[in-house]
C-alpha cells in the first residue's frame, strides 16, 4: 500500500498549505482528498508534487506491505 504520510510534514517543513500547493501545482481540491485518504493517483500528480515541494518521492509517499 502506498501512503502519503509523508507528504503532510514535508509540507509542513516548507510552510506550505494544500491552498498553497492547489494554486503552485495546479492540483484540485479532489486530488488532494485522494492524497488525504491514500487513494491512487496519477504519476504526472507525484511529478508535481516533486517539483512544487522541491523534493524526491521518498519525501512524500511510502510502500508499507499489506500483512
Amino acid at each position: 500500500m502506498i501512503v502519503f504520510d509523508r507528504l503532510w510534514s514535508t509540507m509542513e517543513k516548507r510552510g506550505m498549505s494544500t491552498y498553497t500547493l492547489r494554486e503552485k501545482c495546479g492540483i484540485d481540491s479532489k486530488t488532494i482528498r485522494r492524497l488525504r485518504a491514500n487513494e491512487n493517483i496519477e504519476t504526472k500528480t507525484l511529478d508535481k508534487l516533486c517539483d512544487a515541494l522541491d523534493c524526491s518521492l521518498e519525501d512524500i509517499a511510502e510502500y508499507i506491505r499489506k500483512k
